[in-house]
């Protein structure tokens, strides 16, 4: 139980150590994802990290197999060039026994994914297609930020207010310009105001009551721009309209997909068994792979090893696409690819034992 102990604890703590660096990466990149469409006007700035903690369980579900991967290369690497494993082993611990204790955290790690994968990401991702289906029934008014332009309606609006109230309902310094058409029957509308406010009527109808300001109104280019002066000028805002449904796959939950005859759904279910079973599976494999002579450096086989385990992760995400376009009957769906690799890793494991058991192997296990 030592050893297990032992094993169980260096592999666990690198596992927390590369999943939190890679766990930061892709969060990283998706926030400034998401960081430009607030600034684009498209999201509002105060959701950014509630739709980033409903991300992070489908980001976990997908860094943890690769942690507990890396986690046995670098841990187990490390003992071999510390000569550790070689006082295991003339101890009496086996490779056998060091596969079957590795497989402890494995097994442990996988039940985690299995629980972030089946209820706590669909959950995630239903909760986050409802947040952008209120961000897309916002006004641009709802996102508006003073003292900044932004552009609606893909380029065709550009608004801006040099200055806005907390409640979002009094502007001050208004600037709208519209484009309508395109090519040379393209118009331009422009709208300058010193205040504005918006009204809500008893019908639910939004305007935009702008005042003391100028309307302008041409084609770019051509110079009979009509002009309007005006005190009070009212603009009709588009009446926000929320989407509740919500028909991605990834946001269905487990319970809804079990006993689905859809074959897109069915591979959805296919695919969230498949990332748990994964782990067991590459910690099977990174044993064998993470033996290494002293000479040659514990990142030695790392990069074969990552290959190894990409070409993995895109023959499963390849299995997915065969089954959903019906390429793959759906009782064999993504269970052949852990069969395929499950067999690698036996034939990996047999020959970590033949060379250790042959000349050379016997006479670094003596050194």
């Amino acid at each position: 139980m030592i050893v297990f102990r032992y094993l169980s604890r260096e592999v666990l703590t690198t596992l927390a150590a590369v999943s939190g660096v890679l766990l930061l990466i892709i969060m990283s990149g998706r926030f400034i994802k998401y960081l430009a469409q607030a600034a684009a006007g498209q999201l509002d700035p105060g959701v950014l990290f509630t739709i980033m903690a409903y991300r992070l369980p489908g980001f976990v579900v997908l860094i943890l197999p690769l942690g507990m991967f890396l986690g046995i290369l670098l841990a187990y690497g490390r003992m071999y060039l510390d000569s550790e494993m070689a006082v295991l082993s003339a101890t009496g611990i086996s490779d056998r026994k060091v596969l079957g204790y590795t497989q402890g955290p494995a097994l442990l790690v996988a039940l985690l994914v299995a629980w972030l994968s089946l209820w706590v990401a669909p959950a995630g991702v239903l909760k986050t297609q409802q947040l952008f289906n209120e961000q897309d029934a916002m006004t641009e008014f709802d996102t508006l930020a003073a003292g900044r332009f932004q552009t609606l309606g893909s380029g065709q609006r550009v608004t801006y207010a040099g200055g806005l109230s907390d409640d979002r309902t009094e502007l001050e310094t208004i600037f709208i310009a519209e484009r309508t058409g395109s090519g040379e029957d393209a118009s331009v509308g422009v709208l300058v105001a010193e205040r504005g406010r918006q009204q809500m009527n008893a019908d639910g109808s939004r305007y935009l009551v702008l005042q003391n300001g100028y309307r302008y109104d041409g084609r770019p280019g051509a110079a009979d721009f009509r002009t309007i002066q005006y005190d009070t000028y009212g603009v009709l805002l588009p009446k926000p309209e929320v989407v509740t449904e919500v028909n991605d796959r990834e946001a269905m939950s487990t319970a809804r997909l079990l006993g689905d005859t859809d074959l897109k759904n069915r591979a959805e279910l296919q695919w969230r068994l498949a990332i748990p079973l994964l782990v067991p599976i590459v910690a099977f494999f990174a044993v064998p792979l993470a033996r290494v002579n002293p000479r040659q450096g514990r990142f030695l086989k790392l990069i074969p090893a990552v290959i190894l385990y990409m070409a993995y992760l895109v023959l499963l995400v390849s299995a997915r696409g065969w089954m959903e376009a019906g390429k793959t009957p759906a009782f064999i769906g993504l269970w052949w690819v852990h069969l395929v690799f499950l067999g690698v890793g036996v034939l990996l494991n047999l020959r970590a034992l033949t060379a250790r058991s042959g000349p050379t192997g016997g006479a670094h296990a003596a050194a």
